[in-house]
């Protein structure tokens, strides 16, 4: 599918892989992006882009991605101003890590990894996601149903692309339960997704990006980093995320890639 002159809604927006996807899509020639972010930085990020490309295509939308009521918003008043979205990148995440049982050495109790960490993270990163592109698909069969269109005929072109944002983390990583599993749990979104929104012309595919240079990343500590991540990683840097972006358009533009894209730069965990 083209990105030129495509609506796009990219969710984690003001920072990371979201802003650099962002970036990315505005530089391919898409005609809006929604750059959604619970920071008032989206706000400042449009702007930028908006002077790097000499036009009006970026836009922020500053609010909680878990909300329902403001993703039903965001694309009602998209859609209403600027036609069907055809490009949904729900990069939004957080982490919680933690052991998931902890024994304290001086009192011999174990600790459990909090439940409610636990909802968090699956909520932010699985339940918000997947809902991001269901609202995208469902506006996409409504105005095939209103212009008498069933199932989609390859003759019309892809209509709409998702693409989640996994992880390496999702083959598993200790210290990151929650996070892993959330991971995990994209790829079997994206796969049944895949299955049933091709009906309506939209294809689904999850990228799973290594360690990349993102505020995220940087909150381990240069010290974890240097120890836990560089030494298993091929090219022995962090990955930038204007890599994970021009893995994501090529995920967008090119038909035939379907499933799942592992962008790792060579990393391997640990026993």
């Amino acid at each position: 599918m083209l990105i030129l002159e495509k609506v796009a809604v990219v969710t984690g927006a003001a920072s990371g892989i979201g802003e650099a996807v962002a970036r990315e899509l505005a530089y391919r020639g898409a005609r809006t992006i929604v750059l959604v972010d619970r920071s008032d930085r989206a706000l400042e990020l449009a702007r930028s882009i908006n002077q790097s490309a000499g036009r009006e295509v970026a836009e922020a939308r500053v609010g909680d991605t878990i909300d329902d009521r403001f993703r039903i918003d965001v694309f009602n008043d998209v859609v209403a101003r600027h036609g069907m979205v055809h490009i949904c990148v729900p990069a939004a995440g957080i982490t919680r890590d933690a052991l998931s049982v902890k024994v304290d050495r001086a009192a011999g109790t174990a600790k459990v990894y909090p439940p409610e960490q636990f909802r968090e993270v699956i909520e932010v990163n699985l339940i918000a996601p997947v809902y991001w592109a269901l609202e995208m698909v469902a506006r996409l069969a409504e105005n095939r149903w209103r212009r008498g269109l069933k199932q989609w005929d390859p003759a019309e072109g892809v209509q709409g692309t998702v693409v989640f944002i996994g992880s390496v983390s999702s083959q598993g990583n200790k210290g990151q339960l929650s996070y892993a599993v959330s991971k995990a749990g994209l790829q079997g979104a994206a796969a049944t997704l895949m299955k049933e929104a091709i009906y309506h012309g939209v294809r689904c595919g999850v990228i799973h990006p290594g360690f990349t240079d993102t505020p995220m990343v940087r909150a381990l500590g240069e010290e974890y980093i240097t120890r836990s991540i560089l030494p298993y990683t091929q090219l022995r840097r962090l990955i930038r995320p204007q890599e994970i972006a021009d893995a994501i358009c090529f995920m967008i533009a090119n038909s035939a890639v379907s499933g799942e894209l592992w962008a790792d730069a060579g990393w391997h965990p640990s026993a």
